[in-house]
């Protein structure tokens, strides 16, 4: 499915993790008080390449899956949605990850991963598609494909040539703790190539996690400033989300309409998407100029995780 060479728009192509959440047919319990799972499409990079495409954009996703029944499952529901799979790769002798989670009634998600490994951890350099990669007017990744190898020196160099191509680079470190060997390890990863970016988004319990501070303020955002980053973003849940540019000292809010979660949304699947909840043209000359209109479709719409159902 080669889009990339037959639209207008700037081809976003999405590299990272794509898996199955179980989450509980009842809501506000534990993953032990669950009667009963719902299988559905998961995976914060791919997340955001299903809601380019359902803008109008047009996306790609790069990433692995088990050559079982659950990879070529999503594998489909890529296609359905006119997302390009010409990066996807399929692997033999490890399952696609599956991801158990829920929102407890206090308010808390909790996860439980199945990935030892899982495919998605075994994409290799020599697997990527250079041809789609170099044709991204965006280039956008999280950083649980820095966790380990093979899949970190893959996407390391899938960010090299998407650099030398001209492409912008948009980050979502996309924080999930228990997959990482130690706190200190995920920290010193997700800042490796924070540098690299031109494009950030962070929540802000991820702000608190990588500046070590329990202060979410203006000051502590722009801490994670760069010389290199265009746009920077901080999601605040039910509050919005604050935007900081090359050309504001301070930052600007944009704050859910209709008592309604747009940008920030914090749904219970493992990976969420903020820029699902841009509206608008999602070309790459647009990005990061989002209307802030929510996109339907799922039970989190508009920057939630289910984005598919």
């Amino acid at each position: 499915m080669a889009y990339y060479g037959g639209s207008s728009n700037g081809l976003i192509v999405s590299f990272g993790e794509m898996l199955i959440d179980f989450v509980p047919m009842v809501s506000g319990v534990s993953l032990a008080d669950a009667p009963g799972f719902l299988k559905a499409p998961g995976g914060a990079p791919a997340n955001v390449a299903i809601a380019v495409a359902r803008l109008g954009g047009n996306a790609a996703f790069i990433g692995k899956l088990g050559d079982d029944e659950f990879g070529r499952m999503l594998a489909g529901i890529l296609n359905e949605n006119g997302v390009s799979t010409d990066g996807v790769t399929f692997d033999g002798g490890a399952r696609t990850a599956l991801a158990f989670v829920t929102l407890r009634a206090d308010g808390e998600r909790e996860f439980m991963f199945y990935r030892n490994p899982s495919a998605d951890m075994l994409l290799a350099p020599h697997e990527l598609n250079f041809h789609l990669i170099r044709s991204a007017k965006v280039f956008h990744y999280g950083s649980i494909s820095l966790i380990v190898e093979p899949c970190r020196s893959a996407h390391l160099k899938a960010m090299e040539v998407a650099k030398d191509g001209g492409a912008l680079l948009s980050y979502d470190p996309n924080l999930r703790l228990p997959l990482w060997p130690s706190a200190e390890e995920a920290r010193e990863q997700i800042l490796s190539i924070w540098e690299k970016a031109d494009v950030i988004k962070v929540s802000d319990e991820e702000l608190q996690f990588l500046t070590q501070s329990s202060i979410v303020d203006d000051e502590s955002a722009m801490s994670l400033w760069h010389h290199n980053l265009k746009l920077l973003l901080v999601t605040l849940g039910d509050k919005g989300c604050r935007y900081y540019t090359k050309a504001r000292n301070e930052g600007k809010t944009w704050r859910s309409r209709g008592g309604k979660r747009e940008w920030g949304q914090k749904g219970c699947g493992s990976g969420t998407t903020p820029w699902g909840g841009g509206g608008g043209k999602v070309g790459a000359g647009n990005w990061g100029t989002a209307t802030g209109e929510r996109v339907t479709g799922g039970k989190a719409a508009g920057g939630g995780d289910l984005l598919w159902q």
